[in-house]
């Protein structure tokens, strides 16, 4: 976000930063063509250029400086990052717009990310207000951007079952992430950064202790979790662990396969070559996976929501789903997920009535 308030409003100075300017940069955010994370399509045969250079994937890989995951995206028609198409182009000695096209080059920021800009604006002035550098914060005279409030999107519980029978023909890898977001409720971060040292196979417990994340300056980096409360430690199903024991079987045959080319990170979820995964990589997979097997429009962030989901509409105390999801507090959990609360709240009004008065309604419905 600072590069876009720099160069926008860097140049006027403090005392004399007015409202109006502020206004202006939030209607130019929200105009077409602002979005500096544009994905971008292969245009060509990749598969058939790869051939004429006398290329595999497994030999370009490390020639561009990118993931197998990447080239495996281009060929199966998926979109990569503006970065990983630069590289390719580089390596293969060709322009960008001869091989790549961006997708959605027009689409405008979200009013959530523009209202991220104003409410970081609005930190800055705040604290030049309390070093004395001016007398008052402009933010507080501008109206900030409106942000209308969706309910999160989740599967029931007949579409999560569904999911998860769907998944059995899946690649063991996305098979057990996906198992793994959906009963555990975590962050896309918290599950890339799990290493088996954070599995207690014994007590059937994992401990979230870091997120992995990616930014275009920095790639592939292992962070602090979200706030002090996301280090947690849960206890989850054994059919999670069985699983977990599978494809840790799994993972220790294919890095002997790969004997010094495997990078020993002891990540869970790692690129082909040890190293951790890309967040967009499991991002990708289960889009297509979604589409391919005709499921409810949802994304990876939409597991943790149906976990807390099904939590709630089985009565499950609010401060106990709160933990599990890593909240400060409960109040954010019952804010989050106020849909569920009404309707666990009418679920348990009517079978309360189904215990206290069963003759009266049964004589409701004759009448």
């Amino acid at each position: 976000m600072m590069p876009r308030i720099n160069a926008a409003i860097g140049h006027i100075h403090l005392d004399k930063l007015q409202p109006h300017h502020l206004l202006a940069f939030y209607d130019n955010l929200a105009e077409p063509g602002i979005r500096s994370d544009t994905k971008y399509r292969c245009t060509v045969d990749f598969k058939s250029l790869l051939r004429e250079r006398k290329l595999t994937k497994a030999s370009f890989a490390p020639i561009a400086n990118v993931s197998m995951a990447v080239l495996n995206s281009i060929t199966q028609g998926r979109n990569i990052a503006r970065e990983s198409a630069e590289k390719i182009s580089k390596a293969l000695d060709l322009k960008l717009d001869e091989i790549f096209s961006p997708v959605d080059e027009d689409s405008t920021l979200s009013a959530k990310t523009i209202l991220h800009h104003h409410r970081l604006i609005s930190s800055i002035l705040s604290t030049a207000v309390q070093w004395q550098a001016i007398f008052s914060n402009p933010c507080e005279r501008v109206k900030p951007p409106k942000v209308e409030k969706n309910e999160p999107r989740y599967l029931d519980e007949t579409e999560a079952s569904r999911l998860l029978e769907l998944l059995e023909n899946e690649d063991i890898q996305f098979r057990t992430a996906i198992q793994l977001l959906l009963y555990t409720g975590f962050r896309r971060g918290e599950l890339l950064g799990l290493e088996w040292s954070d599995i207690d196979f014994k007590n059937q417990i994992i401990h979230v202790r870091r997120s992995s994340l990616y930014l275009p300056d920095k790639g592939v980096f292992t962070d602090e979790t979200k706030n002090y409360t996301s280090e947690r430690a849960i206890k989850v199903s054994s059919i999670v662990f069985q699983a977990l024991k599978e494809y840790k079987t799994w993972q220790t045959e294919q890095r002997i396969k790969l004997g010094d080319q495997w990078h020993q990170t002891d990540r869970l979820f790692t690129a082909w070559n040890g190293k951790p995964m890309h967040p967009d990589t499991l991002t990708g997979w289960f889009h297509d996976f979604v589409a391919r097997n005709n499921l409810p429009q949802v994304s990876i962030h939409s597991l943790r929501h149906t976990n807390a989901t099904l939590l709630i509409a089985q009565h499950m105390p609010i401060t106990t789903v709160a933990k599990r999801l890593g909240h400060a507090n409960a109040a954010t959990t019952t804010k989050i997920y106020a849909h569920a609360i009404r309707s666990a709240d009418a679920a348990a009004a009517e079978t309360l009535e189904n215990i206290l008065a069963p003759n009266r309604i049964s004589k409701s419905k004759l009448g």
